[in-house]
């Protein structure tokens, strides 16, 4: 609790205490006797001041900025209304609940806030760069790409790099929701945010703090609670017309009643006055719209902070708001549902040897930095003499053009070879198959071999239990490596051997063929991926092992490749829609009950404190029940 809610707390202690007084006074009749009736109302006004005097001035500024029709407003009006009337004690007790209310509301988005501002812990304080021997802490904005920085056992890691010296476990929970520690030594890739476990390492940076992990995910979190769904952009629209309405509708109760009636001769305006001045007054505290306007973003903001809790990022409500709407996911195959870990599996040599075929193509992808081409040259195992390779260009979608040893040669796919005219044979295995042509003629085949993800089949499986319809795959490889896939993992739909733009004009296809308010997600983690996952309505992205673009292109981040996650995702957008829905639908349902009967006096000052505070304070503790979320 802050010091603000602890001293709130304080004051609404005080309030209550003498407010109790004031009504066992009332009852006993020791109030009655005070003389004149102006001083009963000077000892209510010490409790009233005590718990109002921030809304009285609240609503005093906003008046004063023009910003006239908010809850402070209305409350102010409506005790000062009742103050009028006589209703001294129901006026103060009206603030004080209030006040109960927007403590209990203050208290909620703390929780909120600390689901997510935990990713906030993130930030590295300093850097430990050796200098002369000395080990000197600096900040990490200053630390340049290719500097060794050392990282203590405990400290965080500041930057992104690769392991040079050392081994040790890295606690990764912060970033990936993972309790599990894992292993770095010498060669393996470190992502900054994590923390160093017991042993000591040298890494060497990658990347300038303002393009790493944790600045990244930093500036995400930030920027997440600026992107509004749907339904709070409609509360925010409901509340901007809403109250001024209700002022207007408050004002009608106190002044058309009495005059009708007194026209009609059921009275004299004077005496009818104070009861509609009192009803109007009960009209106003009804129609505080508080329960809306904060267990709406409340619930959205839960949401996040239980999906952060797991190691997925939303970027925004309205993009978790959109994943509850999802029926259809797409994914990318190399590194979403497959490893990306190629190994050579198979080599088919014609006219020449394994050995001669295997080094021709590994001189050809020399110098590509795709998966394929470096498991090539890690079955290749020796040193490349890349001053035998000249004038290489890659073919988008169709593979390399090179000359090696002053001979032309093209390695790549089926559509390479058809596109050159080069009769080749087809090869019928279900991995990745790299052609090889010489001089216009076919060399050979090289079959690469992807693994598929320990838990995709299990994550596909889950997103069917929570509802998603349809899922699909798009890869460039071959129909037969994408179908081999497909049958493992249970997928509905493939599209294979596509090029990077089909990627987007397939999504197209699929989106046109959604209806309603259904969404479809895409699911990548390369650079070619950034295209269509902001086509997608959904882009889902790998955030350990994914591309920079591709982070900076999705709507929601996996930190840790997980995509079993997504399905618990879908669980939690779901859970948070429905939440905010009954919110809206229990807080609207009470108000309008409740304002009728107050209009036409069958609800008193406190069914009207109910109906804003006690429904606020229900639909509060209704919203965080998505913080709850595993």
């Amino acid at each position: 609790m802050t010091t603000k809610q602890k001293k709130m707390v304080w004051r609404i202690a005080a309030a209550f205490l003498m407010l109790v007084f004031i009504m066992a006074a009332e009852y006993t009749g020791l109030l009655g006797r005070i003389r004149p009736q102006f001083l009963l109302a000077v000892i209510c006004l010490v409790p009233y001041l005590v718990i109002g005097y921030d809304i009285l001035y609240k609503a005093a500024r906003n008046i004063r900025n023009g910003q006239i029709f908010d809850e402070n407003f209305l409350m102010m009006i409506a005790t000062f209304g009742a103050f009028g009337v006589g209703e001294y004690s129901e006026a103060v007790a009206v603030m004080l609940f209030y006040q109960v209310g927007e403590l209990f509301q203050g208290y909620a988005v703390g929780k909120s806030r600390q689901s997510i501002s935990a990713m906030m812990d993130i930030c590295p304080e300093y850097a430990n760069v050796e200098m002369d021997g000395v080990l000197t802490q600096v900040d990490p904005d200053e630390v340049e790409v290719g500097t060794v920085i050392v990282i203590k056992p405990g400290e965080r890691i500041p930057l992104d790099g690769v392991v040079v010296e050392g081994e040790s476990m890295i606690d990764t929970a912060a970033l990936t929701g993972e309790s599990v520690p894992r292993r770095a030594g010498v060669g393996d890739d470190m992502i900054s945010g994590c923390v160093n476990g017991s042993g000591t390492l040298k890494v060497r940076t990658t990347k300038e703090f303002d393009d790493s992990t944790v600045a990244r995910i930093l500036e995400l979190v930030e920027n997440a609670g600026s992107k509004k769904a749907h339904v709070e952009n409609f509360i925010t629209r409901f509340a901007r017309y809403y109250t001024p309405l209700v002022t207007i509708g408050a004002v009608a109760v106190a002044l058309v009643p009495p005059l009708v009636l007194g026209l009609c001769g059921a009275g004299s305006f004077g005496a009818l006055f104070g009861t509609w001045v009192y009803r109007a007054c009960t009209f106003l505290v009804i129609s505080c719209p508080c329960a809306l306007v904060i267990s709406v973003p409340l619930g959205f903001f839960g949401g996040i902070g239980a999906a952060s809790r797991i190691g997925v990022l939303v970027k925004g409500s309205n993009y978790l708001e959109a994943v509850a709407e999802m029926d259809t996911i797409v994914f990318d195959k190399t590194g979403t549902l497959t490893k990306g870990e190629f190994k050579v599996t198979d080599i088919v040599p014609v006219k020449l040897t394994k050995g001669q075929l295997l080094e021709l193509a590994a001189l050809g992808e020399g110098y590509s930095n795709h998966p394929i081409a470096a498991s090539v040259r890690d079955a290749y195992g020796s040193v490349l003499d890349m001053e035998r390779v000249q004038d290489t260009r890659e073919l988008s979608g169709h593979g390399i053009q090179t000359v090696i040893d002053g001979k032309e040669v093209h390695l790549g796919n089926a559509k390479l070879m058809e596109s050159l005219q080069i009769p080749f044979t087809k090869c019928k295995s279900a991995g990745t198959v790299v052609y090889v042509a010489l001089e216009r003629e076919f060399a050979g085949t090289i079959v690469i071999d992807d693994t598929i993800k320990e838990g995709a089949a299990q994550a596909l499986a889950s997103m069917k239990r929570v509802g998603v319809r349809k899922t699909v795959m798009l890869t460039g490889d071959r129909r037969e490596a994408a179908e081999a896939v497909a049958q493992k993992l249970g997928l509905d739909e493939i599209h294979a051997e596509l090029l990077p733009g089909d990627k987007v004009a397939k999504v197209e296809e699929l989106l046109k063929a959604e209806t309603g308010k259904s969404k479809l997600a895409f699911v990548g983690d390369g650079i070619n991926d950034a295209p269509v996952l902001t086509r997608a309505d959904i882009g889902i992205a790998m955030g350990s092992m994914g591309s920079d673009a591709a982070i900076e292109a999705a709507d929601v981040v996996l930190m840790d490749d997980d995509v079993k996650k997504i399905a618990s995702l879908v669980r939690i957008a779901r859970k948070t829609l429905g939440i905010v829905k009954q919110n809206i639908v229990f807080a609207l349902a009470v108000k309008i009950a409740v304002l009728i009967l107050g209009a036409t006096g069958y609800a008193n000052m406190w069914a009207a404190v109910f109906a804003d505070v006690g429904v606020s304070v229900l639909a509060i503790l209704n919203s965080m029940r998505t913080l709850r979320e595993r």
